[in-house]
């Protein structure tokens, strides 16, 4: 059993900080965040019999996605997953955007994620932040790799309207 329990930490461990910023990024609270990679840390060692050698991190980040996913639903979250609506968030402008400072690049990209609905934050977490392969975001996301290069797409689209809509609202604020 000693042996069991030194294996899982060996193998899970290195990833917590992966799983957390996971887990934050799906629920958007920290303290949440930390339940969630918490309860989720105690199920996958409850579950460690069944784990088979398996990609350890994709493995833990499943539960972690689940966790998430359960406590949105337990908790009737439905804020984090209004539709977007593409006409409010794309306004033209001929008015070229200020090149903003890489503090500001950095905080806009935060605040434009935050915006996503939870689906579309969590496959760009998971392949850009995360590294994930198309491949391990198909099997965990339970989807078709054509679903998530799709889904991937509408992402960062999204996540590329979001920035230019929250650029566009700082310079309207400045002027």
């Amino acid at each position: 059993m000693r042996q069991k329990q030194s294996l899982f930490e060996e193998l899970l461990l290195p990833h917590l900080d992966g799983a957390y910023n996971l887990a934050r990024w799906i629920v958007q609270r920290d303290q949440v965040a930390q339940a969630v990679v918490q309860e989720a840390y105690i199920q996958a060692q409850k579950e460690f019999v069944e784990f088979r050698g398996a990609d350890a991190r994709a493995w833990l980040l499943t539960f972690i996605r689940n966790t998430a996913y359960a406590w949105i639903q337990k908790h009737d979250n439905h804020s984090n997953m209004i539709p977007f609506d593409e006409v409010t968030h794309v306004a033209p402008s001929d008015k070229p955007l200020p090149e903003p400072s890489p503090e500001e690049i950095q905080r806009h990209l935060h605040e434009a994620l935050s915006k996503l609905p939870v689906e579309f934050r969590e496959v760009l977490v998971l392949r850009e932040i995360e590294g994930w392969s198309y491949k391990q975001l198909a099997s965990a996301l339970n989807v078709s790799a054509a679903t998530v290069i799709s889904r991937l797409s509408q992402a960062r689209r999204r996540l590329r309207q979001e920035v230019a809509g929250i650029q566009r609202q700082q310079l309207h604020d400045e002027l």
